[in-house]
């Protein structure tokens, strides 16, 4: 049992922080036969004054070389019992141990101002982070905020390790001017961003549910400027979206009044442009005298895009239709040893009116897999085989032995 993966996760809602942290430790430790080489820990922003107190605590109980974690806006994890549960707006704490044999385990923390330019070679991002780029790692990365620079170094880890997939959240102080919080070993960090690197016996496989659903067809950018889309199909944008809206039922229009987002095709050669096909963007305003959009994203000409719908049937269904293609392509469930769920704080029971829906149909699809996670302020994961940072999105990551 020693050279198999394990992988044991622990929640609790004690609203005591050291009761919280003395369950976790002693469940999460109760289910490991050898000793763990990463722990990865989830504190709920109920806990917010608390947060320096967090690693000390730990420390005491709980022996790990590698441990990193972070604040989330709620808390995902699996209960003694096997239940998965999505705690929102309570007071949760999620404690992973894995035992990872033939694994290296590498953390990192980086700041904003040390990140190198985007025209630097793949040496100094390899430099800056400390990770050789073979054999090739995966990264979970958990950020401080959207001022962490966490879309370049996306890019940089993008470019400096092909062939790598990566994953995270931004971490949430849960709103209301709360602060979030970054732990990585015995350190609380504020900002910048923390990951590890998991080379060698180790594949994490994606599952990206961004919860929209196309409406319309695709059209082609004819002229952008930045993140602003000046013609769609040589017309006027607005014009387009206003016909397409005009095209829609009483339901879908009601709808796209406040739920609609741009879809940028990610294949420009797939002529048939389907569901998953898309990086799911937001619009962040129209311009009426000028007919323009702006969006959350750099446009360009001879780009092309689609009109999405977000509601919590299209949520649902979206990841559901990418659970059931993960589970017709995938090779062994045999060597699936845990899985981590990064959930933007707009979906849960904001979005679907009842708790646990995501979780529920992961564990629909892939039975018997411990999955831990939080809620967060922007999901980090790959489109397409490039890493973004996404909204309203729910990013799962599958641990398999490689």
């Amino acid at each position: 049992m020693a050279d198999q993966m394990q992988w044991a996760n622990a929640l609790s809602t004690r609203p005591s922080l050291e009761a919280a942290v003395a369950d976790v430790v002693q469940q999460a430790a109760s289910l490991l036969t050898a000793p763990a080489d990463l722990g990865l820990v989830f504190i709920s922003s109920a806990f917010t004054s608390e947060y320096s107190r967090l690693l000390p605590l730990l420390s005491v109980a709980l022996s790990v070389p590698v441990l990193i974690g972070c604040s989330g806006g709620g808390i995902i994890g699996t209960s003694q019992w096997g239940q998965t549960q999505e705690l929102e707006a309570e007071p949760a704490l999620s404690l992973t141990l894995a035992h990872l044999p033939g694994v290296n385990v590498q953390a990192f923390h980086v700041v904003a101002e040390e990140l190198p330019d985007l025209d630097s070679p793949p040496d100094a991002w390899i430099d800056l982070i400390g990770v050789p780029p073979s054999p090739t790692p995966q990264f979970v990365l958990l950020s401080g905020s959207f001022s962490s620079g966490t879309s370049d170094l996306l890019q940089g880890l993008d470019f400096a390790y092909p062939g790598s997939v990566t994953v995270g959240g931004l971490s949430s102080g849960g709103g209301m001017g709360g602060r979030a919080a970054l732990f990585y070993n015995d350190r609380l960090y504020r900002e910048g961003t923390i990951g590890v690197a998991l080379s060698g016996n180790i594949v994490l496989e994606t599952i990206v549910a961004q919860g929209c659903r196309p409406i319309g067809k695709p059209h082609l950018v004819t002229k952008g400027d930045r993140n602003i889309i000046l013609e769609l199909d040589e017309q006027v944008p607005l014009i387009v979206l206003r016909d397409l809206i005009a095209s829609l039922g009483e339901d879908e229009r009601m709808l796209a009044q406040n739920s609609l987002s741009v879809g940028m095709a990610m294949d420009e050669f797939k002529q048939d442009l389907h569901q998953g096909d898309f990086l799911i963007r937001s619009i962040l305003g129209v311009d009426p005298s000028a007919g323009a959009i702006a969006i959350t994203d750099y446009v360009r000409p001879g780009q092309r895009l689609q009109f999405h719908l977000r509601d919590a049937q299209a949520s649902a269904e979206d990841l559901e239709f990418l659970l059931m293609r993960y589970q017709k392509q995938r090779v062994d469930q045999a060597t699936t040893f845990g899985a981590l769920m990064f959930s933007c704080v707009g979906r849960g029971e904001g979005l679907y009116k009842k708790s646990n829906v995501d979780s529920q149909l992961f564990r629909r699809y892939l039975k018997d897999i411990p999955l831990t996670g939080f809620f967060c302020d922007g999901e980090i994961g790959p489109v397409s085989g490039s890493t973004f940072l996404h909204n309203y999105t729910s990013v799962f990551a599958i641990c398999r032995q490689a």
